[in-house]
């Protein structure tokens, strides 16, 4: 086995979001590949050898073949015309077989010739490339029947008019499962294809769905820790002069928030790159919101946190989302609102259900609700949509709304067990 040469990243292709298709390899077919390759070619041949071997029937049987007669021309052109119409048997079958019949019933009528071997190759291509299994089927028909009549197999069998009928049937009887072998084997192809595309159609969902939820995290992160640490540092820069000590552990938080920050975006990235699964940190979860409400309590310190019911037994989903859905309200708070918000925080868990409401009090009752941030007007940004995204996701829903006396709530219903509500 050869080693693969040194490439740069320069020089490396980037395949992760490609799918290629290598081109498929011919099988070799020594006999059948040429015949599909050059068919009118093909067809050409076989007329021609229908009609040398027809030539040498007749010569063999004591036919003439002088052409001294009219006679003698009128049977030539019947096996003439009932050769060369071979030209035409993958597009008209039944057509030809009609004029391959039509000539050997002149020719029976009284010409100075018997038969033409270009019946056999009507057979076959009326099995093979008829479509209509009706017109197919009493085409072979009225060529067994006038082999039989000509055979005298119906007055009187022997071994040799018996034989021909049967290979009368048999021809067409091959091309015929050579034409339902070939439809299904391109039906195979067919679904094959269908099934390729149809997985990577799949593929292109699951990174387009992934790549939301990084999206979706990375705004999440960033958003909450920026938010605190701009709101730290605009308060460390106001004190700076009067009280350096207190400017200082505001500096300190951001620092901290930073670090943070980077943390998780590094956890978050890193199932983007091969990496040992013990490297990576759990996602958070409910057990985390006491922490994350700790931190915001250093910009805004009026923070109530509630809890109530079994929250151990939520599922990791619904923990995250919820985590997440928490996370983004008090991060719409800091920014817009600042510290002089009074916000209440509730988790509460019954009936299958887990109940969250994040409401403040630092809104005037004339801003609108909806997907609006906090601090009035429609925004571009996308933080209460996804909210709302991660909980139609798992099956549930959220409000955003001002409040009649003021302030702005977020309230979310997530399921915590399918099918038992």
């Amino acid at each position: 086995m050869r080693s693969r040469p040194n490439t740069s990243a320069s020089d490396t292709p980037d395949t992760s979001h490609t799918h290629t298709e290598l081109p498929k390899r011919p099988v070799w077919q020594p006999i059948r590949g040429p015949f599909e390759r050059w068919p009118h070619l093909t067809d050409l041949l076989l007329a021609i050898l229908a009609l040398l071997l027809t030539l040498l029937m007749w010569s063999r049987t004591g036919d003439v073949l002088a052409l001294q007669s009219l006679w003698d021309v009128a049977a030539f052109q019947c096996g003439f015309i009932g050769c060369f119409a071979l030209l035409w048997r993958r597009t008209h079958p039944w057509q030809v077989h009609a004029v391959v019949l039509a000539a050997m019933l002149i020719l029976e009528l009284g010409l100075p010739a018997d038969g033409i071997v270009a019946l056999a190759f009507s057979l076959y291509a009326l099995g093979r490339y008829e479509a209509n299994t009706r017109t197919s089927f009493i085409g072979v028909i009225a060529a067994i029947v006038f082999v039989a009549i000509d055979q005298n197999t119906l007055v009187q069998p022997t071994a040799g008019g018996t034989v021909t009928v049967m290979l009368v049937w048999a021809l067409w009887y091959i091309g015929r499962r050579l034409r339902f072998r070939g439809e299904y084997l391109r039906l195979l192809e067919e679904r094959a294809d269908y099934l390729e595309r149809e997985r990577n159609a799949e593929a292109e969902r699951a990174v387009a769905a992934e790549r939301t939820r990084i999206a979706r995290e990375m705004h999440d992160v960033v958003a909450h820790q920026v938010s605190l640490m701009t709101v730290q540092a605009g308060a460390a820069r106001a004190i700076s002069r009067n009280n350096p000590e207190a400017a200082s552990e505001a500096l300190a938080a951001v620092e901290a928030a930073g670090r943070q920050a980077m943390a998780e975006m590094r956890d978050l990235l890193g199932v983007l790159r091969p990496a040992d699964a013990a490297t990576l940190t759990p996602q958070p979860g409910l057990d985390d919101l006491t922490a994350l409400i700790e931190k915001v309590r250093l910009v805004v310190p009026k923070v109530e946190y509630e809890k109530q019911g079994d929250l151990e037994s939520v599922p990791t989903s619904v923990s995250l989302a919820a985590y997440r859905i928490v996370q983004e309200s008090l991060t719409n708070v800091v920014k817009h609102v600042g510290s002089k918000a009074s916000v209440y925080v509730s988790i509460k868990e019954e009936n299958y259900c887990l109940s969250i409401r994040v409401c403040d009090a630092g809104h005037s009752a004339a801003e609108p609700s909806g997907d609006t941030k906090f601090g009035g007007g429609p925004s571009a940004g996308h933080g209460i949509a996804g909210m709302r995204e991660r909980a139609e996701l798992l099956g549930g829903h959220l409000h955003t709304g001002v409040l009649a006396q003021g302030g702005f709530e977020v309230a979310a219903q997530l399921p915590t067990a399918t099918g038992r509500r």
